[in-house]
């Protein structure tokens, strides 16, 4: 992953979201230590502080935790964690800019939701 330094996104964000993507996508499993904020640093060339500040967002969230003095691991419920927060919050919002849209433009209810199943279908290779 690169970072997008003109992102109106914090940098920070954006490596908290990159490790739960490695935690999604099974690099990162329960239990393994995840990268220190002095390796994120140089995989990324940012700031180790920044890097730290990701990895504190997971912790906070209860994705990571600590174990003192060999670094943050991932937490036993990471993944229920981030499947519960990316649908609440990143789906939901996708869904009502779509709805929105589908407003602004007078499309119907039910064309939306055929446009959604179809969609559905050709990501599942229908």
């Amino acid at each position: 992953m690169v970072l997008n330094m003109n992102s109106t996104t914090p940098i920070y964000f954006q490596i908290a979201e990159w490790i739960e993507n490695e935690i999604l996508i099974g690099n990162l499993k329960v239990d393994e230590r995840v990268y220190s904020q002095y390796k994120l640093a140089d995989m990324f060339t940012i700031n180790p502080a920044t890097a730290a500040k990701g990895l504190n967002l997971l912790y906070e969230e209860g994705i990571l935790y600590n174990k003192r003095g060999l670094g943050k691991f991932v937490a036993n419920e990471a993944m229920g964690i981030i499947l519960e927060k990316r649908k609440n919050q990143k789906l939901k919002g996708l869904l009502i800019e779509a709805v929105q849209e589908a407003e602004r433009l007078q499309v119907q209810e039910e064309d939306l939701l055929n446009m959604l199943k179809d969609i559905m279908k050709e990501q599942k290779g229908e």
